[in-house]
């Protein structure tokens, strides 16, 4: 079964070349104040956005570490930042130069609401910017609603026809909560979390029908889908039915019940992980 990896925004380095004389000595002017002028006023013909960008520590560490030459991926992971959506953009020329080339090739990335926070790092005639969506986990007392909230968009998708991947599904009786099955489900959820790994295998090894039988689940058909890095429930939903054999498993007509649970990380990339355990009790 294929794995559901965080979905984000792949990092890119955009080079940004100005034509202008370099400098020779550090940033003198606002950066963060010139960025979000531009984000909300709009640029290339885009609109603007809010909210304005905040500066965050941790993301100018990062910045700083691709100014020494490290990949923005290795950069957020040892800056302990856990991001949904990150992209890098770096300039060079005078500080009017790069505001101006901000505008003009970084536009796209600059006035993307989605992200929130902003790192800023310098270099001479240089400048790094780390623009990104900071991971926010669901407080864990929040568990039952998310949990109802996953049940209620898996049994809207599965009351329409669809398709997943190459074969085409008919809209599907909605599945019933599983105490049981949820109880499958948090075991494994924490179980990667507390490995920072993303696996249908346990850390003993065991499958997602041995975790369900030991739940005390006595079924019929099992399945599992699992996920890492997604903060609500509407967003692991759609990721979900984005993969064709994680959205096989949510629309199959064999299932009756389902379980999930997520489970905070305690290191590691992802922040957070789920599972999500179908069944058929056997009659």
């Amino acid at each position: 079964m294929r794995h559901l990896t965080l979905s984000s925004r792949a990092a890119i380095l955009l080079m940004l070349l100005a034509a202008v004389a370099p400098r020779t000595q550090a940033a003198s002017i606002d950066f963060l104040a010139e960025i979000n002028a531009i984000r909300s006023q709009g640029c290339a013909g885009r609109p603007g956005a809010r909210p304005a960008l905040r500066r965050a520590a941790q993301l100018d560490r990062v910045a700083e570490a691709l100014a020494a030459g490290r990949r923005l991926a290795d950069a957020l992971k040892d800056a302990g930042y856990i991001a949904v959506q990150s992209t890098a953009l770096e300039a060079s020329g005078s500080d009017a130069g790069i505001t101006r080339e901000l505008a003009r090739r970084g536009c796209e990335d600059i006035v993307d609401p989605a992200y929130r926070e902003l790192g800023i790092a310098t270099r001479k005639d240089r400048a790094w910017f780390v623009l990104a969506m900071p991971l926010v986990p669901p407080a864990a007392s929040d568990a039952e609603d998310i949990g109802r909230r996953v049940l209620d968009l898996v049994n809207e998708a599965r009351a329409s026809p669809r398709r997943c991947g190459w074969k085409r599904f008919d809209a599907a009786p909605p599945l019933a909560p599983s105490e049981l099955l949820q109880r499958a489900a948090l075991e494994h959820a924490r179980d990667m979390a507390g490995r920072g790994s993303l696996s249908h295998a346990g850390g003993d090894g065991g499958t997602h029908a041995e975790r369900a039988t030991r739940a005390g689940y006595q079924w019929r058909v099992v399945g599992e889908n699992i996920a890492a890095g997604q903060p609500t429930a509407e967003q692991v939903v759609a990721g979900w039915l984005k993969s064709a054999g994680h959205c096989a498993n949510l629309m199959d007509p064999e299932f009756s019940e389902m379980g999930v649970a997520y489970a905070v990380a305690p290191q590691g990339d992802k922040g957070i992980y789920w599972a999500q355990v179908f069944g058929a009790p056997r009659p």
